[in-house]
């Protein structure tokens, strides 16, 4: 099978496909034909070897966490799934930007039918964290809550699911985004310019209780300016937050394949939408990192193997 591979720390210039033998289904295993893998920032990260203390590489490094596609076979044990089920998974190997990847069953969950493959695609990293971030919060009715990045990948989910939960939602994102926003219940403002504490007030109307982080400093500490108690400042990309009190929220640590059906639940009643901003080949890998470092992309890229 064709994967995606790299050799050595650096830019999207060291990223390459290369033939690589296909997975084989070990006991409770399962061998998926990816249809579509999304691509995130930590990726970018690992390959840079920015989270080299956190997150080595191991050359060759593949990539990739996200995936959906077709089971193509099972191995001993593995009774949940059949060659030919659509499913939705994670795998923890790096290892989804490929044609097929093996992983244990317990990473899958089925693709309902209205669920489209690039937004199934998606589900693993971004749309949890977006969860992730909310529980964290943990948003009830009544609360009023600014997300920072609202209409990134992460973002996007955070501010959809404090929706979902009852609150009043301030989603901060450029203005060729907030008719998005608006479609969705958020109450767009315009991240740049003075005085943006003063403008989240006044869009928001009452006292601001929770602060969702999806793109990183300084915005955890707008939340301090804001006046939300540092417990209920929540962030997934300011590792230096917890100075402040705010919680830094790792996805991983409570993503399963039950969130990722109850997430693909709601995209399939229409509760939920995952914007796609673009979609690549596996060949034009390179070319969707590029955009995804550009850092103003309306929800997720993805590659179609």
């Amino acid at each position: 099978m064709r994967a995606v591979r790299f050799d050595e720390y650096g830019s999207e210039d060291v990223l390459k496909v290369v033939d690589v033998a296909d997975p084989q289904a070990g006991p409770g295993q399962v061998v998926v034909a990816v249809r579509a893998a999304g691509i995130n920032p930590g990726e970018v990260g690992i390959r840079t070897g920015a989270m080299r203390e956190r997150w080595p590489a191991h050359f060759p490094e593949g990539e990739g966490s996200d995936f959906a596609g077709v089971v193509r076979s099972v191995g001993e044990g593995v009774t949940a799934f059949a060659p030919g089920d659509e499913v939705i998974g994670y795998t923890d190997e790096r290892a989804s930007h490929a044609e097929q990847v093996a992983v244990p069953a317990e990473q899958l969950t089925p693709k309902p039918q209205a669920v489209p493959w690039d937004v199934a695609g998606t589900l693993y990293v971004a749309p949890t964290a977006g969860h992730a971030l909310v529980d964290a919060a943990a948003v009830v009715p009544g609360d009023v809550v600014v997300v920072a990045g609202a209409a990134g990948g992460v973002g996007s989910v955070a501010a959809q699911w404090a929706r979902r939960a009852g609150a009043t939602v301030v989603g901060l994102a450029s203005p060729d985004n907030h008719a998005w926003l608006q479609s969705r219940g958020v109450l767009p403002v315009d991240y740049h310019g003075d005085d943006l504490a003063a403008r989240i007030r006044e869009a928001a109307g009452a006292p601001v209780t929770v602060l969702l982080d999806a793109f990183g400093a300084p915005y955890p500490q707008l939340g301090v300016e804001l006046g939300v108690d540092p417990s209920r400042i929540a962030t997934v990309a300011d590792f230096g937050a917890g100075a402040l009190g705010a919680q830094i929220v790792l996805h991983h640590a409570t993503a399963d394949a039950a969130m990722l059906a109850e997430l693909a639940e709601a995209v399939a009643d229409g509760s939920l939408e995952i914007p796609i901003h673009a979609t690549f080949s596996l060949d034009e890998v390179s070319d969707a990192y590029r955009l995804l470092a550009d850092r103003h992309t309306r929800g997720k890229i993805v590659l179609i193997p």
